[in-house]
Parts: structure tokens; sequence; C-alpha cells
């Protein structure tokens, strides 16, 4: 088998593997399904275009990711988009985990919600290291950022969610009377 039968085949499998964590990160990027649904179609694309420039068959997830981030930053500079549109209930309603404590799952559901809602920047970082299970170097080489960048929007991320739903958490406890 040649190397590039290789590739090709490597990145495919990746594809298959990793295609709903980068439509994850993609949703998490744009806020929008529909928009999530064409950034992971294109880093498909760009990933099978470009099969022959792997070098190491380790972490194609991470080259995926890449990918579908440099899409996105070349389409909002092309569009001047900044503003991401309103996410759907479905898409939020795939990423709960199902199961039979709904609980959980409304609360989970009213994270990710916060979650949206948070800047661009503590938003993919966010997703990458607590959803996408990166460590703070590897989110790092994919933002191409410091690692104390990470660990500074991580931090303020956290502190922002913390805020949101303790203040979501009172206004609730005020409403029923307790």
């Amino acid at each position: 088998m040649s190397p590039e039968i290789n590739s090709e085949q490597a990145v495919r499998g990746a594809i298959q593997t990793h295609s709903k964590r980068v439509w994850r990160f993609g949703l998490a990027l744009s806020g929008a399904s529909d928009v999530a649904d064409d950034l992971l179609q294109s880093t498909c694309l760009r990933a099978l275009e470009r099969h022959h420039q792997v070098t190491s068959f380790d972490r194609l997830d991470s080259w995926l990711m890449t990918i579908c981030r440099s899409i996105w930053l070349n389409e909002v500079r092309a569009r001047s988009v900044r503003k991401a549109q309103a996410l759907s209930v479905t898409p939020e309603a795939e990423l709960v985990a199902t199961g039979p404590d709904s609980e959980t799952n409304i609360f989970a559901a009213e994270v990710f919600t916060q979650v949206m809602e948070l800047p661009e920047a503590q938003r993919e970082t966010v997703m990458l290291v607590f959803v996408e299970g990166y460590s703070y170097r590897e989110a790092a080489a994919l933002l191409e950022v410091p690692i104390g960048t990470i660990m500074s929007r991580l931090s303020n991320a956290r502190l922002k969610l913390k805020n949101v739903m303790q203040h979501d958490a009172a206004d609730t406890v005020r409403r029923s009377g307790k």
C-alpha cells in the first residue's frame, strides 16, 4: 500500500470517528446547527483534499478541529459576521445524555445554553477542554495561543457560568416562594 492510500484511509477513518466532535466544535464556534453542519462538511472535504499533508496519524482529531476552526475564521472574516445565530433546541437535546435522570439532563441543557452565551474565545476553549477532553496544552496548540491564555479563558468562563447559574438558582427560589 502506498503512503497516500494509507493517509487517505486514515483521514476517512478519523472523519468517521470524530465527526460528532467536529460538529459540536463547529456548533460551539458558530452557535448555529446549520452552520455547524456546513463547517463539518467543509472540514471533511478539506481534510480529504489535503490527506497527503498528514505527517502523523496520532492526533488526526486535533488536525480536524484545526481545519474546522480555520474554515470558521475564514468565513467570519469574509462575511464580517461576529454574531452567532440563535441556537435551536434540537442540537442542544442531541448533546445531553439520555437516561433516566431527567434533572441531570435539564441541568446539562441549562449549562450548555449558558456556555453558548459565553464570548467566542471562552466558548471554544470550554468546548475543547471540558466537552471534547483536550488537555490545556492541546487546546493551546489548536487555538494557537499560550497555555496561560487557555487557563485564563477557562477561569473567566467558570466565573461567568457560576455567577449566571447562582443568579438563575436565586430567581427560581424567589419564584417558588421558598
